[in-house]
């Protein structure tokens, strides 16, 4: 979840709105990549969660981090909650898992090293407090009761809002995790083009990285449940957006969606205050109940944006959202899949030929078969095998086409960052496959056993 934005001024004219999205605009030059992936912690004795507070805790894993490894606190109310180095932060989602919000960089293999550096971080101080970590979409076996509610006030405020709409909100607030990369368009146009590619081919991404099979100590006749648990969030705010598809799209459309997006909060002096579900439209106009007669900022807007969960999102960058969170090797792949199709032109044209033709209801039944059969997802003549494979085709050469070394130069490209997904294509089988078969097969039904296999 993003921590709030500041630096914006008032908003005197509507203009201003898409005029922020539109500060995006890099050149290619310019284009980076931001990785986030979130994991869930647990104590080794009991196999239960980690608490905020206590001897083995969320509290002492930031701050081992930040005493250890040079991170500079964020805090909140007078509680540790984040952390701060060098472009990247460490944040709590709402049940405790730790995120990794990476710094922006120029190729995957620097994502890697960062991934690796922090998983070693994190290991180093949850191997002295008997704590570890895990890689999964959906905690296996742990209920909502026996997750702590991180100590955020924009927390508690979506607690309290996501307990009176949809079904799934609190469910996904406290045991979901995800891996995630924000990249950047060149112009209003590219956005376009990313932002339909990026909606359409998210279903096959929930496909190759299905990794949460299990819920509440069981099969939950998912491969990815979180991707289900998103589907029932709240659906004034999720979903695969057909406008998206639509002649005239770009910024002020996407305004037009965010204005009527249920607002969760304001953030003032410290204090998120609860903004009753109503629309930044009502903002725009002084009607808000929580703020009587005052108008937005621009950083309310930018904190805004942060609160609508599409499959993709559109902000000064756009963020693919709908893989699972899993192992180390898919932590790299997932940034490497997207960089590859839409970083290269040619790439991303040929993802496009495949999707064109695709409509609404399609991308919402691909999404939904993606999230319960994984690869062997079919819709209306459309084969989420072969889609796949052919959507890892693009995405190699355009890895290929960039020439990003790595190693000193050693490697000439960053296409290996694809292998574990290409292993899937070859083999049809997806991380939640793995772990079905473990959990019917030498596991005998026993899901305490998946700590010991899965865990980083």
């Amino acid at each position: 979840m993003s921590i709030p934005q500041s630096g914006g001024g008032p908003i005197e004219r509507h203009e201003q709105l898409a005029e922020y999205l539109a500060e995006g605009c890099k050149p290619k030059a310019d284009w980076r990549i931001g990785t986030e992936h979130e994991k869930f912690g647990y104590c080794k004795d009991t196999m239960k969660p980690l608490p905020y507070e206590g001897d083995r805790s969320i509290r002492v894993m930031l701050e081992g981090l930040r005493d250890r490894h040079n991170w500079a606190p964020v805090e909140e109310g007078g509680k540790l909650i984040g952390l701060e180095k060098d472009g990247a932060n460490i944040s709590l989602e709402p049940g405790g898992q730790l995120e990794l919000s990476g710094a922006p960089v120029e190729t995957i293999h620097e994502t890697c090293d960062e991934v690796n550096t922090h998983l070693r971080e994190v290991q180093s101080v949850a191997d002295e407090i008997g704590a570890g970590w895990i890689g999964l979409g959906a905690a296996p076996e742990w209920t909502h009761e026996q997750m702590d509610l991180m100590p955020k006030g924009r927390y508690k405020l979506m607690n309290d809002y996501m307990g009176r709409v949809g079904s799934m909100g609190r469910v996904m607030m406290r045991r979901t995790c995800t891996v995630q990369v924000n990249l950047d368009f060149a112009s209003e146009a590219d956005m376009v083009q990313k932002m339909r590619v990026a909606i359409a081919l998210q279903s096959v991404a929930t496909a190759l990285f299905a990794n949460s099979p299990f819920f509440e100590g069981k099969p939950n006749g998912y491969k990815s449940l979180r991707s289900m648990v998103w589907r029932n969030l709240d659906a004034a705010r999720t979903g695969t957006l057909p406008f998206v598809f639509e002649e005239g799209f770009g910024f002020e459309r996407w305004v037009q969606y965010a204005l009527d997006v249920p607002m969760y909060f304001v953030y003032r002096d410290g204090k998120y205050i609860d903004a009753l579900g109503m629309s930044f439209r009502d903002f725009m106009q002084g009607k808000l109940p929580a703020l009587p007669g005052e108008m937005p900022t621009l950083s309310d807007w930018a904190d805004h944006l942060t609160t609508a969960f599409p499959e993709a999102r559109a902000k000064k960058f756009i963020e693919m959202r709908g893989a699972d969170g899993g192992p180390w090797r898919r932590l790299c792949a997932l940034p490497a899949f997207w960089v590859g199709l839409m970083y290269d032109q040619n790439a991303l044209d040929g993802a496009w030929d495949l999707v064109k033709d695709w409509t609404p209801a399609q991308h919402d039944a691909l999404r939904t078969a993606a999230s319960i059969d994984g690869l062997q997802a079919k819709v209306s003549g459309i084969n989420m095998h072969d889609i796949a494979h052919e959507a890892l085709i693009l995405s190699e050469a355009g890895l290929r086409a960039r020439a990003k070394t790595g190693a000193g130069g050693l490697v000439p490209d960053e296409t290996h960052f694809l292998n574990a997904l290409k292993e899937s294509v070859e083999t049809g089988r997806v991380p939640a496959d793995e772990l079905l078969d473990d959990y019917h097969g030498k596991w005998q039904g026993d899901i305490g056993r998946i700590y010991a296999d899965y865990s980083y």
